[in-house]
């Protein structure tokens, strides 16, 4: 690679989860883009999880969407942007603005959410705008603002240096934000005291460093912190001073909490922990200065996700543990800019900067945005929208930058609703998702490393996500396409942005306006009038802003006691734990909860372009608990087909204890792209929170059973290959091509005669080796030296071959070496690393398991020290654990 530079190191910021670390970026003359941590951003001081360091790996114009589409056709962007502008039109004036809708992505910038709402919101005047972070933190915003008045992070994340006691719910933070675990597992190791307290029902690798695990059954995090309340409350642990002076509503909600209190044996029972877990965490809890609870989707995701946001937040107030430091509530984002999209009003309930829909809220709006139509009343949530479109009610939509055939629960409604509404429009920068094939334009949008704006994270900091490298063919920003349309839809005097940074000074202004009435926390202050060179110079900040701040400021919010509510107190609300509308059954026994895998990102449009990120799982996989692999006869790697109300899945079997008896868990990330049945949104159904309108993610009854194929391979191409007569494939990027995982109801021997008819190398040099009494066939197809396309097959799948058998494009290796290694199963040369378990430095199995067997390592800081695993984003720690104890047993 050349490293001639042909820029400086550009600060940017990473596109993926809310912790919103920068980043710094370098383009090459060769076109590669070189990837490190910014030391001097205050989210992550220099570090990246694997994801972040491989961002320059999935930077490619082959999947690219570069130019404007109508019906699979290329056209110019003024057809596209007429059609568009048309067919809206002539929608809303046949049926009303209510009959059109937006639905959008924490993966725009602020610029391009703001934008958006500004022409739905504001001139087509409806309130059919909402957003992907739906699904992820709309229970945290409904709770913020029944607690707190506004939807505001209390918190920051100095506070996780600052806590005596952190606790982790419904979040495996180790996996899913690396960058705050590994600053949990340093502050602990600074502060032996300081103690980490997990609660979830599965076993993650967030629980290797807690000092407790209260692995609760699923759906009850009501009655924990109910019953936390009460402890609280009759053992003298509350802060009486707080409650009087700061708070309103504590009776109320203390008498709620004691309907569900019953003895701490019971409780423990009914929570299906011990006694002494649940009242050695009460304990913690009460008797600790400094509490920071981080909670996530295991806490959202429920349909009763907004109560347990305030069930939690209520035991800080009614103990004062928040807007000090170390202690606060505190909801971690799920995307890079789900903050932002909240605050420019991304979600169907809500005005631009915080506003609520009421008649003053409206006018100030319409005013700044000289809005004579402004929406006045909340839009439809998402699975409420989908719904509509389904019924006929909504008959236009336009989905920008996410993918919601695939992220929507019950994805088979979805893309039916989709499939039959009259006009679909599709923004995106990838050519090729479940939704993009539903399409009936598509407008190429900008990708990350190209556009040009601000994303806010976790803790209410906005940073700049800088334009690094040229955009391939015709690719706009996404507030550029939404302005051209709005301009022809008439809208042309709210629309004339010459460039983003006008569109944020309009913004920031309008946030200083609606502080002025409502005195939301959400101000931006002189950032309404900063230059274009001091917004393209800008330095993170984090709001409230009342000035330019230095990067390094640090702020809480509700330090001095009062709160966004008319009276200035926080309010404590009543709840009651209510059992999941979502019951088991004799036809479903058995509960399935989802989430993310280690090294995947969403619906994998982006990070599946890495072949690093694609190693550690390589396919979809269902955890099952070993008890219920033994009652449904399934064995390790079998393939499980998994059945719930609305559809089925096909799932790579992983015994694991992990998970409880009764309980099944899979990723998120599978999609009709790649892969034939892993998309688990189909086993999902709609039910959702009556009152943020989130959905239920985390327990679907379903069943399962063993699908028993005929015959198995792993296929290695040069080329992607049309897999679809396959009942089980599973596409994969590995460096040089693809591999593909194929169970067949074919016997290994048709299976074989299949595969070489489908291989797009008929004319190169083959090699095969076949063994019919074993059912095991190999073949290899090469050109000018080097492999072109490879397999095996046989009866069973074998687990073993998958790690070398991926890598056999790899061009360390002579031919021959390669073909020995097919020929013969057996891996050789620089094959024989093994399964990868670091993708930050990629270090295989073998040389770890050599390591601690050679140098009798027993301790993860000796191999890291060896072999460099785990000193990257930290996020492979726990599989090394397991790997020294498996060893050593």
């Amino acid at each position: 690679m050349s490293q001639n530079p042909i820029t400086p190191w550009i600060k940017t910021t990473c596109a993926y989860c809310g912790v919103g670390c920068g980043v710094e970026a370098k383009p090459l003359r060769n076109g590669a883009l070189l990837i490190r941590g910014d030391k001097s951003h205050p989210a992550n001081l220099g570090k990246l999880c694997s994801k972040g360091l491989a961002l320059g790996e999935t930077l490619s114009e082959t999947h690219r969407l570069k130019f404007p589409m109508i019906k699979h056709q290329g056209v110019s962007w003024d057809e596209a942007i007429s059609t568009v502008a048309e067919q809206f039109q002539q929608t809303i004036a046949k049926h009303g603005p209510d009959s059109v809708a937006f639905y959008l992505s924490g993966q725009l910038l602020t610029e391009d959410y703001y934008v958006a709402n500004k022409l739905m919101k504001g001139f087509i005047g409806s309130a059919n705008v909402d957003t992907n972070s739906r699904l992820c933190m709309s229970s945290s915003v409904a709770g913020h603002k029944r607690a707190f008045g506004s939807d505001s992070i209390p918190g920051c994340y100095q506070d996780i240096e600052a806590a005596d006691l952190i606790i982790l719910v419904g979040s495996n933070l180790a996996w899913c934000h690396p960058i705050l675990y590994q600053r949990i597992k340093a502050a602990k190791a600074q502060n032996p005291k300081c103690k980490l307290v997990v609660i979830d029902p599965r076993k993650t690798a967030s629980c290797n460093d807690a000092d407790l695990h209260l692995a609760i059954a699923n759906g009850k995090d009501v009655l924990l912190f109910n019953r936390l309340l009460s402890y609280l409350a009759d053992n003298q642990l509350l802060d009486q001073d707080y409650i009087e002076q700061h708070t309103q509503g504590f009776e109320a909600a203390l008498h709620s909490a004691q309907q569900d209190k019953l003895t701490l044996e019971l409780t423990a029972e009914q929570l299906q922990i011990s006694t002494a877990e649940l009242k050695q965490f009460f304990e913690l809890f009460g008797h600790s200065d400094k509490v920071l609870t981080l909670y996530s989707q295991g806490v959202n995701q429920s349909i009763q996700g907004t109560d347990k946001v305030n069930s939690i937040i209520n035991c800080h107030l009614a103990t004062g543990k928040i807007g000090k430091p170390g202690s606060s509530p505190f909801s971690i984002t799920g995307q890079p800019n789900a903050m932002g999209g909240r605050e420019v009003g991304g979600l169907a309930n809500m005005l631009a900067s915080h506003l609520d829909f009421n008649e003053r809220n409206c006018e100030l709006v319409s005013d700044f945005w000289r809005a004579p139509q402004i929406a006045t009343r909340p839009g439809l949530k998402a699975v409420d929208m989908f719904d509509a479109i389904a019924e006929g009610k909504i008959k236009a939509i336009w989905i920008m930058a996410t993918n919601p055939a695939v992220s929507l629960p019950d994805s088979h409604k979805i893309k039916a609703a989709l499939a039959q509404c009259p006009f679909v429009v599709v923004s995106d920068c990838v050519a090729d998702t479940d939704t993009l094939a539903l399409a009936d334009v598509k407008l190429p949008a900008q990708g990350w490393s190209e556009k040009s704006g601000t994303v806010t994270n976790s803790e209410r900091r906005i940073s700049r996500q800088r334009r690094v490298t040229t955009t391939p063919g015709e690719a706009k920003p996404d507030w550029w396409i939404i302005s051209e349309v709005a301009k022809r839809m008439g809208f042309s005097h709210g629309f004339n942005y010459r460039h983003e940074a006008e569109i944020f000074r309009e913004y920031a202004s309008l946030t200083n306006k609606a502080h002025a009435l409502s005195q939301n926390a959400l101000v931006l202050g002189d950032l309404a009038t900063i230059s274009d060179n001091d917004y393209y110079q800008l330095a993170p900040q984090q709001w409230p802003v009342s000035q330019l701040q230095p990067q390094t400021l640090h702020q809480r919010l509700f330090a001095d006691g009062r709160f966004n509510t008319d009276n200035l107190k926080a309010r404590l609300i009543p709840v009651r734990y209510i059992a999941s509308a979502q019951a088991c059954d004799q036809q479903f026994p058995l509960k399935l909860s989802s989430g993310r895998s280690r090294d995947q990102w969403h619906t994998m449009t982006r990070t599946a372009l890495a072949a690093r990120l694609c190693q550690h799982q390589p396919e979809p996989q269902l955890q099952i608990h070993p008890q219920d692999a033994a009652v449904y006869r399934l064995n390790q790697h079998d393939i499980a087909e998994i059945t719930s109300a609305t559809g089925k899945a096909l799932l790579r079997v992983n015994i694991s204890k992990d998970v409880k008896p009764g309980e099944l868990f899979s990723a998120i990330h599978w999609s009709n792209r790649n892969s034939s049945a892993g998309k688990i949104s189909t086993l999902g159904q709609s039910f959702v929170d009556p009152i943020s309108g989130q959905p239920e993610m985390k327990a679907t009854p379903v069943s399962v059973r063993r699908f028993k194929p005929l015959s198995q391979a792993l296929v290695i191409c040069r080329q992607s290959l049309e897999l679809l007569e396959f009942p089980y494939w599973v596409k994969q990027t590995i460096n040089g091509g693809f591999c593909y995982f194929i169970a067949s109801e074919l016997s290994p021997s048709a299976l074989n005669s299949r595969l070489k008819a489908l291989s797009p190398y008929q004319q190169t040099t083959q090699v095969m080796a076949e063994s019919p009494q074993q059912e095991c066939y190999r073949l290899a197809q090469s050109w000018q030296q080097q492999l072109q396309f490879s397999y095996i097959v046989s009866k069973q799948f074998d687990p073993n071959h998958y790690a070398w058998f991926a890598a056999l494009f790899n061009e360390q290796d002579e031919l021959s070496t390669l073909l020995s290694s097919l020929l013969s199963a057996e891996p050789k040369g620089t094959l024989t690393k093994g399964r990868i378990i670091c993708a930050c430095k990629q270090v295989g199995e073998r040389a770890l398991s050599r390591a601690i067997k050679q140098q009798g390592v027993k301790d993860t800081a000796t191999l890291m020290t060896l072999t460099e695993a785990g000193s990257g984003c930290g996020s492979c720690i726990a599989e090394l654990e397991q790997l020294i104890e498996a060893i050593h047993e």
